[in-house]
């Protein structure tokens, strides 16, 4: 994939905060996509205690959800850990990652959020504006808004509020399980995000994407003997 920047990274965390609220403008929360035929996850892990961003991007044929492609970048960290601001921290690497890619995916599935960010610009917003690829935030923990409880039942959710905006959604996606935070990156609505998360799903919390993304950006790389 060829990748287009639209801006510098090496940034003060107030230019930072500055800069997604500028481009916050520009999310579109609507459908504004085709067929999709390969769903992507996108995740990132540390090693060296920090020092290096270890990026995975793994692509999964639509419906099967069976991997088709998956690549991996690994880059110095070179922002600080600041909460709200982890795209500046992470992207470098997960653009690395994609550039890799030799096929283009149809929809993104970030672990972290979409719109459900104090300025309403998560990762999965800022990777889906840089690549135009409609993105859906998918989060383990709130970053901001507050929700009512959600019934223990698979599908389920709750609106999750910040004032009077709805910004995502509070998804059950297994029984007796914690709840995922979903909300539109970019290029996609609500209604549409909650439907294409339950639609990676098998029999765990995790959508599948999000499994495989993990599981390449997480685990123990191996030493040479």
């Amino acid at each position: 994939m060829i990748i287009h920047q639209r801006h510098a990274w090496d940034l003060t965390p107030k230019e930072a905060m500055a800069l997604q609220s500028r481009l916050a403008a520009e999310i579109v929360c609507r459908d504004d996509f085709g067929p999709v035929a390969r769903v992507a996850g996108v995740d990132v892990g540390f090693e060296d205690n920090g020092a290096t961003t270890r990026a995975a991007v793994a692509v999964l044929a639509f419906p099967s959800l069976r991997l088709e492609t998956s690549a991996i970048a690994r880059l110095p960290t070179r922002f600080p850990y600041v909460p709200g601001l982890l795209s500046f921290r992470e992207i470098p690497a997960v653009l690395a990652a994609m550039e890799r890619l030799n096929v283009r995916p149809d929809l993104l599935l970030c672990d972290g959020q979409g719109i459900a960010h104090p300025r309403r610009f998560g990762i999965a917003s800022h990777l889906g504006l840089l690549l135009d690829i409609p993105a859906i935030g998918v989060a383990k923990t709130r970053l901001t808004g507050r929700h009512e409880e959600v019934p223990d039942e698979r599908g389920a959710w709750v609106p999750l509020i910040a004032g009077s905006e709805t910004i995502g959604a509070v998804l059950r996606t297994r029984r007796c399980v914690k709840p995922l935070y979903v909300s539109p990156g970019h290029r996609i609505g609500l209604e549409s995000s909650i439907a294409w998360v339950m639609a990676c799903l098998t029999r765990y919390r995790l959508p599948e994407t999000t499994r495989w993304a993990h599981r390449l950006a997480s685990e123990k790389p191996e030493r040479p003997l």
